[in-house]
């Protein structure tokens, strides 16, 4: 709606952009990023979700009506412009502490104590990278703010990593800036917040935990750069709580998932970076934004017959509302992940099985009914589109989706097996899985190659312990 109304106001057209109460700081806080600070808005009060018609009409002509006529016919005043800082201004000086109420009281922190970015901080995250620290990686919505070389440092030193990891921060952001990956969705209302998997030998050469404990917080490199990710979009691309990340409830920052690549290599599987298209043996980060998840405890079994139906059942249970991205507005965009610990993926493995057979089984097993699928979009999301004979005949989904007009028939909740993401990691010794539920376009899958400098070996070498 907001870019709709920049659009013709640029143009010279007048607007007012209709906002529900919940959204208006929201929808204040986008405007600037979208080039203009007084976009004009009509508050309707409340949320249009809750409300009966008569409350949604009384509404409208009370409040809102008024809103567009004065919208619309007054001149709106040009709001003061707010200048930033420089990249190497010097904000504050002082202690520790005084640094990190400054950052607090700015919302340059996430709430957690943070390591003051000094110039000569800065400089040593530069030592690990050859590019020219003011390279523009691209531009973030919603402050329109650019991702630059200089900070990606800034952010990483704010969140306590060492400089070695900087080619890693770097292949992050890249990632973020992808359009494919939607970052501009990254405060909405399910609060889904992003999970990192890092593949290839830098696992083992900066000391990221894949086994037990692999999606806790604990071990320096996978904990802080889970949160330089979430500093990022703070301070670069603008989210910020109350403003513009509108998360109902929200999820804190996710630790990195380093995948047990030595059990993938004696399985004979893929890593997730070659299914993302890289080579094996390369260095590469993969993203994407999970609305939430859950763990199975004991995936119980000798055979994949015996184990699978457990990680079928719980794909579809926490991959409930997120059907809307397979038809509806996500179309096919749906890709659901489970972490499987190397014990499962070893006993499956043993039957002769690939990952490719197991997204397949996933795929024909990980199905509800087509009465719950229709009922989940139409009386729950209140989606527009939700008959499944109508999209099918209209070409949108595949056809199997309608392969009768049974409405106990079971149909998949993506479109194809390969849909289905899988990695392995976690304790080696215990029979668990943890389920992903995919925000679809709203933070769609994206993966980069992590670029080494050319005297990385050396760096490592030198890196202090």
């Amino acid at each position: 709606m907001l870019r709709a109304s920049a659009a013709c106001e640029a143009a010279g057209y007048p607007t007012s952009s209709l906002t529900c109460e919940g959204f208006f700081k929201q929808a204040a806080a986008t405007s600037i990023g979208l080039g203009m600070r007084n976009i004009p808005l009509a508050l309707v009060p409340g949320h249009i979700g809750n409300k009966s018609k008569e409350d949604l009409r009384r509404d409208i002509l009370g409040v809102t009506m008024q809103a567009v006529v004065d919208n619309l016919t007054v001149e709106t005043k040009a709001g003061a412009d707010t200048a930033e800082p420089r990249a190497r201004d010097i904000v504050v000086k002082g202690g520790l502490q005084a640094i990190n109420r400054y950052f607090y009281q700015h919302e340059f922190s996430d709430g957690l104590p943070i390591v003051p970015p000094t110039q000569d901080a800065i400089v040593s995250f530069l030592r690990y990278t050859d590019r020219d620290p003011d390279e523009v990686l691209g531009v973030l919505l919603p402050d329109k703010r650019a991702a630059t070389i200089w900070n990606v440092a800034v952010n990483g030193v704010m969140a306590g990593c060492r400089p070695e990891y900087m080619p890693v921060l770097i292949a992050l952001i890249e990632a973020m800036c992808d359009p494919k990956y939607g970052v501009e969705h990254s405060g909405n209302t399910p609060g889904g917040d992003t999970q990192i998997i890092l593949n290839g030998p830098i696992i083992k050469e900066l000391d990221f935990n894949y086994t037990q404990g692999a999606l806790r917080d604990g071990f320096l490199p996978n904990t802080s750069i889970g949160r330089f990710w979430r500093l990022y979009l703070r301070n670069v691309a603008g989210f910020l709580l109350h403003k513009t990340d509108k998360a109902t409830f929200g999820n804190t920052w996710r630790v990195v998932l380093a995948e047990n690549e030595d059990v993938l290599k004696a399985i004979g599987w893929q890593p997730t970076s070659v299914e993302m298209g890289f080579k094996s043996g390369d260095n590469t980060v993969t993203i994407a934004r999970y609305t939430g998840g859950g763990s199975l405890s004991s995936v119980t079994g000798s055979t994949p017959e015996e184990m699978l139906p457990y990680l079928a059942d719980s794909l579809v249970k926490f991959n409930n509302w997120q059907i809307t991205f397979t038809t509806s507005h996500g179309i096919g965009t749906l890709r659901p992940l489970a972490v499987i610990s190397p014990i499962i993926a070893e006993t499956i493995a043993k039957a002769g099985w690939k990952k490719a057979d197991v997204k397949q089984y996933l795929f024909d097993h990980a199905r509800v009914t087509a009465f719950e699928f229709e009922r989940q979009l139409r009386d729950w999301n209140i989606r527009g589109v939700w008959d499944l004979k109508d999209d099918v005949a209209h070409g949108r989904i595949p056809k199997v989706f309608h392969e009768s007009d049974d409405p106990q028939r079971r149909v998949p909740i993506v479109w194809k097996p390969e849909d289905f993401m899988i990695a392995v990691g976690g304790d080696p010794l215990r029979n668990n899985a943890y389920v992903f539920a995919h925000n679809g376009f709203l933070g769609y899958p994206v993966g980069k190659k992590i670029q080494l400098p050319k005297n990385w070996t050396q760096l490592l070498a030198e890196r202090e312990e």
